[in-house]
């Protein structure tokens, strides 16, 4: 086994480490320190919810659903934004369960000045003419039974796909006047750089116009789809 220094990417996180990373000789998977100490909190969540609450299939509803992003502006102030066409679907039976998603790139909520809205959605961003979708699919969902919840997934941007983990909260189905319903609330970050996102304008007097870290939260209001008669 051998290793080598953190200009190689790690295979689970995907993001840069200064970490020391292992090659396993016969996988030649790559994975930092971090990654690969055994992740106890995980193993917790799994084994304290003997069955988990969603069966069937959820889907977000559009409002009051949001999907928001941050990003550190100018090094002084968080430049906060979101995406209003969104899609999510929440599947569930007794052992799987499944989220996956999309984002029209061209809702996204900035609208002015013009120019900024086209530089965006241009080349330098989102490159939103040829990747118009932002789109997430999980592998791994934790639930635990005081509420938190730990999604692993891949999250696909201008045509770059990388994993990610995202956490937070849950509220299991229930019953309302308008059909069975539950929430998800997540957060992730991920340096924008590993998709792509690579502009950057260096300020009077030093530093960075626009951060390369940004923090997303979702918050799903989901219903279940009645089970079509046979």
């Amino acid at each position: 086994m051998s290793s080598t220094a953190g200009s190689r990417r790690c295979a689970s996180c995907a993001t840069p480490t200064s970490s020391p990373i292992s090659e396993l000789s016969q996988s030649a998977t790559l994975r930092c320190q971090t990654c690969e100490q055994p992740n106890t909190t995980r193993r917790i969540l799994m084994a304290s919810l003997a069955i988990q609450p969603f069966a069937g299939t959820f889907r977000a509803q559009p409002l009051p659903s949001s999907f928001a992003f941050a990003v550190r502006h100018s090094g002084v102030f968080w430049y906060r934004g979101s995406l209003s066409d969104v899609t999510a679907t929440l599947r569930g039976s007794e052992d799987a369960l499944a989220l996956e998603g999309s984002a029209r790139v061209d809702s996204i909520s900035v609208g002015e000045p013009a120019a900024m809205r086209a530089s965006v959605l241009g080349p330098d961003f989102f490159d939103a003419e040829r990747h118009p979708e932002i789109a997430f699919h999980s592998a791994a969902i934790r639930l635990d039974d005081d509420g938190r919840a730990e999604v692993d997934g891949e999250l696909t941007m201008r045509g770059v796909t990388r994993p990610v983990i995202a956490t937070g909260c849950y509220a299991p189905p229930r019953p309302s006047s308008f059909g069975e319903i539950a929430g998800v609330q997540l957060h992730t970050s991920f340096d924008r750089r590993d998709f792509g996102f690579d502009w950057q304008m260096e300020l009077p007097g030093g530093g960075n116009a626009v951060g390369w870290d940004v923090e997303v939260d979702i918050d799903l209001l989901l219903i279940r789809e009645e089970a079509a008669p046979r």
